[in-house]
């Protein structure tokens, strides 16, 4: 078995897509007779400054000899690279022996790659440590995620499916032409084993790309021939070539564990805390939310006043993209206590999720008269509340609050999400959830 590796192939302005050279490089494999037994589409740290959208290495899992393999693979990212543009940085690494048994040192540079930034040279001293092939063009600084999807077999245990069906590549950068009503039809005959294939709320084809590179629509999922029947259904202009890969989208791979006070820029986390600033929206729509250190163990209810945090505030935000989830963030409160995941960027954590795991259900009010039933005054600092008609005192009173929000997990709509984030309809949380669709 060989591992034929590749990233960085594609650009943000001029489209293509490395999916797309795997795939064509893979029919060569297979019309030489040599079998390709995996497709793995493997998305590495989103924080990363040079990706283009979804910061994706491919890897091939075949029969073809190590050398031969290199040989072709180097030949097929001189033929579909984006080399036009001066940001295209190719790579190529290429490793001999089982995918699961690759050297640990590798399976974790895999690891290492979703949740923090490398650099070429760790890259390239690791693969000549283990005897493997690589070549990198316009710096090659594709190598760091060629590597990483060589380790990746064996890094990862979650894996999902995406089937890409491809237009011919002569209509790239062309208005794509897909009947947008039987996306809708397909997704509700796939969902929920499909998932993250349109946005209900905002009427959006979320698996159709406005990039403009050659995949015509791509549908992901937990089941592969469901995948596959889904972008069966889709009406739309000549689908000239599927391929179906293993990917680690939609498995949170990215979030490590993180504390506040600790975390750092260009890093994904999951991260808990209490609310000690409430709510804020901001120029152009975006959500503020300020977290503290939670001192208190979780508890099913509790009071504003017992709020106890430490000297570390974490800001956290649900930008306008992300649509009706700021609604969610704006009916937190202070006291609230939550677990939220996210990338860091400047000091701030970009929300993708967030569970509720303790809620505020009472608000100190002014007292009512129990004799007139009238709302009573304030007597003077620190001197409780008076009744202006008869003279009662009283003190302030714990009041029952209703809340729009409940225990468990909250997500970004599915326009907004992330390549890498798992959707809630996956399952395995550790509370109850409410899925977006």
């Amino acid at each position: 078995m060989t591992v034929i590796a590749l990233d960085d192939t594609d650009s943000r302005e001029r489209g293509m897509c490395t999916t797309y050279l795997a795939t064509r490089l893979a029919e060569t494999l297979e019309s030489a007779g040599e079998t390709v037994d995996r497709r793995l589409l493997v998305r590495l740290n989103p924080a990363v400054e040079h990706k283009t959208r979804g910061n994706a290495a491919l890897a091939l899992h075949t029969s073809c000899p190590p050398e031969q393999a290199f040989d072709r693979a180097c030949g097929a990212v001189e033929r579909w690279s984006e080399f036009e543009d001066d940001r295209t940085s190719p790579g190529v690494v290429v490793a001999p022996g089982d995918p699961a048994a690759v050297p640990s040192p590798v399976a974790r540079f895999a690891r290492d790659a979703l949740g923090d930034l490398l650099a070429p040279d760790d890259a390239l001293a690791l693969a000549d440590d283990h005897g493997f092939e690589h070549r990198g063009w316009d710096g090659g600084r594709g190598r760091i995620g060629a590597l990483a999807a060589v380790g990746a077999w064996a890094a990862f245990d979650d894996w999902t499916y995406e089937h890409i069906s491809y237009r011919a590549f002569d209509r790239c950068g062309t208005p794509r032409e897909v009947d947008v009503d039987s996306v809708f039809a397909a997704a509700d005959q796939g969902y929920p084993t499909v998932w993250d294939t349109v946005d209900r709320v905002e009427d959006e084809a979320v698996c159709v790309p406005n990039a403009p590179g050659p995949i015509l629509h791509g549908i992901r999922g937990d089941d592969p021939e469901a995948c596959r029947d889904v972008a069966a259904r889709i009406e739309s202009e000549p689908v000239d070539r599927r391929a179906t890969f293993l990917t680690n989208q939609g498995t949170d791979a990215h979030l490590g564990p993180g504390t506040i006070g600790s975390l750092r820029d260009g890093r994904s986390y999951r991260v808990s805390g209490v609310v000690v600033d409430g709510p804020e929206t901001r120029r152009g729509g975006h959500v503020f939310v300020g977290l503290g250190t939670d001192e208190r163990s979780d508890a099913e209810e509790s009071t504003q006043a017992e709020c106890a945090t430490g000297d570390e505030t974490l800001d956290c935000v649900a930008f306008e993209p992300t649509k009706r989830f700021r609604d969610r963030v704006r009916a937190l409160r202070t006291g609230d206590r939550l677990t939220v995941c996210g990338e860091v960027s400047r000091g701030t954590l970009k929300l993708e999720k967030f569970a509720v795991r303790s809620l505020v259900r009472e608000e100190a009010a002014t007292p009512t008269c129990p004799s007139c039933d009238r709302t009573m005054e304030s007597a003077g600092r620190g001197q409780g509340y008076r009744c202006r008609d008869c003279g009662t005192t009283g003190k302030r009173v714990q009041k029952r609050i209703d809340r729009d929000l409940e225990r468990g997990w909250y997500e970004v709509p599915p326009c907004a999400r992330r390549h890498v984030a798992k959707p809630l309809v996956r399952g395995g949380f550790d509370a109850p959830t409410h899925p977006e669709r």
